[in-house]
């Protein structure tokens, strides 16, 4: 490839991580937020088609973008209360519960969201990023999602959240020890349950982020198993906002390299590059889930064993 190719190649994958990457970082957030109580949702499959779903409904009914945004966060929060709700319950799992509610929000939103798929919707805005380069290539990869600044302060918040904030250690204990948390007069379940529905919600603007800026649609296959993807990616940053950052968008350029080699003309291995974000799920899992150990980080009680 020519010098040129090669800018144009590198300014793609950048563009494109920073446009894949918001879906991962709303969702790894979200989930960060709920593991961090105690609890796992394997069910942001289905919060994140869901609220896809929603956020695409919401913009194309009302025609703000910004009330889609409200429409898939509020619809991401409610399934994930939900969730909460049922593994509060007396011998409930937390691992079989997010697998049916992954089921039932993937049925909900292909099943509300058949009409939605020829109409389109009011898109969320880009920013342009690139004023500073002369070249269009480089403006047109750092067109960036408006989401995206306020998913970079919410990963900060969280963080000094976890670290200098009363609601912040209470997260934290009840994610630690249950026992501790209750013998300080605090409830497990109430905490757990309100974290779970702020992980939700947080969640459902990567759902909308999906519909209403990149890819920009609404289809029954929008998430390609983003939602998934986001718990090992939480595990991959070691249950820490900021990586789980980093982590995002590393996970959006490897998911942009197919498209990115495609932009300058190399055509082979186009959807085998397009399995590099499962194939780093699967490192991941490997490489950190082994046999008698705890990965660092882990909150002590997040476990499919335990319950609260």
């Amino acid at each position: 490839m020519t010098a040129d190719q090669w800018i144009a190649l590198i300014a793609a994958i950048v563009g494109g991580a920073l446009r894949v990457g918001v879906p991962f970082l709303f969702v790894s957030l979200g989930e960060c937020l709920t593991e961090k109580s105690g609890r796992i949702n394997l069910g942001l499959e289905g919060v994140l088609v869901l609220s896809a779903m929603a956020a695409f409904g919401g913009a194309y009914l009302t025609g703000s973008p910004w009330l889609g945004v409200l429409a898939g966060a509020m619809a991401g929060a409610l399934l994930a209360t939900l969730h909460g709700v049922l593994c509060s319950l007396p011998r409930v799992n937390d691992v079989a519960t997010g697998i049916a509610l992954m089921l039932l929000g993937m049925g909900l939103a292909f099943y509300l969201g058949k009409p939605l798929i020829q109409p389109q919707a009011p898109q969320i805005p880009a920013l342009p990023l690139g004023g500073w380069s002369d070249s269009p290539v480089v403006q047109s990869a750092l067109q960036v999602n408006a989401l995206l600044p306020l998913g970079v302060v919410l990963a900060a918040l969280l963080w000094w959240a976890f670290a200098r904030t009363r609601w912040g250690l209470l997260v934290r204990l009840a994610g630690d020890s249950a026992n501790a948390t209750r013998a300080l007069g605090y409830s497990v379940p109430g905490i757990r349950i309100a974290a779970t529905a702020a992980g939700g919600f947080i969640a459902g603007l990567g759902g909308a982020s999906l519909t209403l800026f990149y890819p920009g649609s609404w289809n029954e296959g929008i998430s390609s198993g983003q939602g998934l993807i986001a718990v090992a990616l939480v595990i991959f940053a070691r249950w820490s906002p900021l990586r789980c950052l980093v982590a995002a968008l590393l996970f959006g350029g490897a998911g942009a390299i197919g498209p990115a080699l495609q932009s300058v003309g190399v055509g082979w291995g186009y959807h085998l590059f397009n399995t590099v974000p499962y194939v780093l799920t699967l490192l991941i899992l490997v490489v950190t889930c082994k046999p008698g150990s705890v990965a660092a980080g882990s909150p002590g009680e997040l476990s499919s064993t335990k319950q609260s």
